[in-house]
């Protein structure tokens, strides 16, 4: 494996540079104008927590590719393993003759996942190819049709992930119509509603009964902590409340942890927090270092219920993706990132929590592990301020450091550092996104 010497920010020219704009150029004339990129450096390599781009600057990752690299950069866990199973074959799908790479990861996941239950599990590409067979197991395992969701969730961009995601724009709005049988109820938002996780899932619950009617619901799908939507913490409570009402009405509870997954909020997965147990539990995004790998595990019974050739796709659970998983899931365990995740928490929030003492112009810090966020507003109320996000997020990345944001209202930075990112690496990304806040909102 090629080692980079590199250890910490460098920049050598403006963000972007010459080498990086001509690249743009050309990427203007044939690649999608639908396709967007947070900022435009191409990247030339990458380790660690680093960035590398073709101008030879070295950004700080505070974004992990959105919750991909959980492990970090050319793990060498992922990197070896993958090399190795590119010189064996790389393709044959697990449909027509299968391997065993596919049997050890579903053999991973059964371990890993919450539940002492007997799982089963099927893999796929993307998160969002997860969510939709999770919600196709749940319709054949239980004869039923409607799904509900929740405000401000992210599922995907397929069809009926799309209409499972809430935000309209950039996500849903003129792909329309939409899969039916669809039905968005209110969620837990503490900084927003104020209420407790009890009182926010009798609210949730009232509303299905009401309006849908539990005998006719085959799956609740959540996140435990919602991703796009803003990195919203639900109260406690608010999860197993839920749970305890599918396992009363024979609902199949979903939990989507493509970007809670694997370690990301200081527990292998964020169910694992409440101690909530789901019946199906889809993932992606952290599981393989990289590279495209997706999942659906949960209770035998359910994924037994769907018939031999209903599950599966050409390139699902691909060897060199399971190869890969399998080297990142031997990370995670040999260096303890969930702990690591718990480091990061430790090192941001006072730091977050003081900044917003200090300047008034952040509403709510909040998160778990290294799945962090600050939800920016105008000083003295709760009005989203997208505008000061922006600008924040903007002046990181011309001081080097990749920061995303998200929330329904583009009021919130998130922050996705690699687990294993070093403490220096993280207190200089931290004192960067402070310099920015401060002096963007004095502005």
């Amino acid at each position: 494996m090629t080692v980079t010497t590199e250890t910490q920010r460098r920049l050598r020219t403006e963000i972007p540079g010459p080498a990086s704009r001509a690249l743009q150029d050309r990427r203007a004339g044939v690649v999608a104008a639908g396709v967007s990129s947070v900022l435009p450096v191409y990247i030339a390599s990458a380790e660690g927590g680093l960035l590398t781009d073709v101008d030879g600057n070295v950004l700080i990752d505070f974004g992990s590719g959105i919750a991909v690299t959980n492990v970090g950069h050319a793990a060498p866990a992922v990197v070896d393993r993958v090399r190795e199973q590119v010189g064996q074959f790389t393709h044959t799908c697990f449909m027509v003759t299968p391997y065993e790479g596919y049997v050890e990861v579903c053999e991973a996941l059964d371990k890993l996942t919450p539940g002492t239950h007997e799982k089963r599990s099927v893999l796929f590409n993307s998160g969002a190819e997860a969510v939709e067979n999770a919600v196709k197991i749940a319709r054949a395992a239980t004869g039923r049709q409607a799904v509900v969701v929740f405000d401000h969730a992210y599922h995907g961009r397929t069809n009926l992930t799309m209409a499972l995601t809430a935000k309209s724009v950039p996500y849903k709005h003129g792909f329309g119509p939409f899969a039916p049988e669809v039905y968005r109820v209110p969620g837990s938002y503490p900084y927003r509603d104020g209420l407790s996780g009890p009182e926010a899932a009798r609210i949730a619950i009232d509303r299905i009964e009401k309006q849908i009617g539990g005998d006719q619901v085959a799956a609740v799908v959540l996140e435990p902590v919602q991703g796009e939507g803003g990195f919203i913490e639900p109260a406690p409570g608010f999860l197993p409340a839920l749970s305890r009402w599918c396992t009363e009405n024979g609902v199949v509870f979903v939990a989507d942890e493509v970007q809670t997954g694997f370690c990301r909020t200081g527990e292998w997965f964020a169910s694992t927090h409440e101690e909530v147990v789901p019946d199906l539990i889809a993932t992606a995004k952290g599981i393989a270092g990289g590279l495209p790998l997706a999942a659906v595990t949960g209770r035998a019974e359910l994924l037994d219920a769907v018939p031999p050739g209903g599950l599966g796709g050409t390139y699902g659970g691909n060897p060199i993706a399971c190869a890969a998983a399998l080297g990142s899931i031997e990370t995670m365990r040999q260096e303890n990132l969930a702990a690591s995740a718990k480091r990061i928490e430790n090192a941001v929030l006072p730091r977050l929590r003081a900044l917003a003492e200090e300047t008034g112009v952040i509403g709510d810090v909040r998160g778990r592990g290294a799945m962090l966020a600050a939800e920016f507003v105008k000083p003295g109320t709760t009005e989203p301020d997208a505008d000061l996000t922006k600008r924040v997020a903007r002046a990181c990345h011309q001081a080097g450091v990749v920061v995303l944001t998200c929330g329904t209202y583009g009021n919130v930075v998130r922050l996705l550092p690699p687990l294993s990112l070093s403490t220096e690496l993280l207190d200089e990304g931290l004192s960067v996104l402070e310099h920015a806040v401060r002096t963007e909102a004095s502005l």
